[in-house]
């Protein structure tokens, strides 16, 4: 088994995925978190299978961070469908994660063997992880914010309902606000590590301390009781696009061509 199965594999997760979606909708709740977990097993364990034919992580270029958005996306959609009994959490989660299997069905981009110097770290797959769960829960966040925003947008002022449900957000935006400074934190020790200093302010890393910024203005707009709800749900709207940008954007501004050390390749050789 190589990359080459890869669109068996994908397909065969995205059916349980929308199976999982299914189920939800009808009421029956276990069966849609197991056909949802069996999807997330079933991409995993090809994830670990090549980790161990590359002799790396997978998390190189962007295809292979692709694996992983699509591989948490469902996750989450499961722990929220679990807590808060979303139905159609599931069904977003799963369309969602079946666009990064058919990008990357597409195109793969993929993938040496070899890791730069820098890349072989034991900082780098712990960093990477941790960042893809931070992206995963704001995307799922983000998921909720556009639901609250243009399926209720009528009454989400006045409805109690409406104000739990962002009172949810909160929670995911603050879980995955603590992963995205976990992320940073090791990100800055291995830079110090591979590089000699803690920051460098590289077009990455710009784009990280704003989006991570943003979000802390988003925490701290939260705080008063009676902070405007519309505004908070465009302000999770807004702040996933810049992490979009943070994520894969950087990687077609002219500053970060050439000079910068984050931006995803197609595979590195080693001169």
């Amino acid at each position: 088994m190589n990359w080459d199965y890869f669109t068996l594999i994908g397909i065969l997760s995205a059916l349980m995925w929308f199976a999982g979606a299914i189920a939800a909708w009808k009421e029956k709740g276990i069966l849609a978190i197991a056909l949802t977990m069996g999807g997330v097993s079933c991409l995993g364990c090809y994830i670990g299978y090549l980790w161990g034919i590359l002799d790396r992580p997978p998390m190189r270029t962007m295809g292979e961070t692709r694996l992983w958005y699509s591989l948490l996306l469902p996750f989450a959609g499961v722990g929220i469908y679990a807590k808060w009994k979303y139905k159609w959490m599931l069904s977003f989660t799963a369309v969602l994660a079946t666009v990064f299997v058919i990008i990357n069905i597409l195109r793969p981009e993929t993938h040496s063997k070899n890791l730069m110097p820098a890349l072989q770290s034991p900082w780098f797959t712990p960093h990477i992880i941790v960042y893809m769960l931070a992206y995963a829960m704001m995307g799922a966040a983000f998921l909720v914010a556009l639901y609250l925003l243009f399926r209720q947008r009528n009454h989400i002022e006045k409805a109690s309902e409406a104000g739990k449900e962002l009172l949810m957000v909160d929670d995911m935006v603050r879980i995955s606000y603590a992963f995205l400074t976990l992320g940073m934190l090791m990100g800055a020790l291995w830079a110090k590590e591979a590089w000699g200093h803690y920051w460098s302010w590289d077009p990455k890393e710009t784009w990280a301390a704003i989006t991570w910024f943003s979000y802390l203005a988003y925490i701290h707009y939260r705080l008063p009781k009676n902070s405007n709800s519309r505004t908070a749900l465009l302000m999770v709207i807004i702040i996933f696009c810049l992490l979009q940008m943070c994520w894969w954007g950087v990687n077609y501004l002219p500053s970060a061509q050439g000079t910068s050390i984050h931006t995803y390749s197609m595979q590195y050789n080693p001169k």
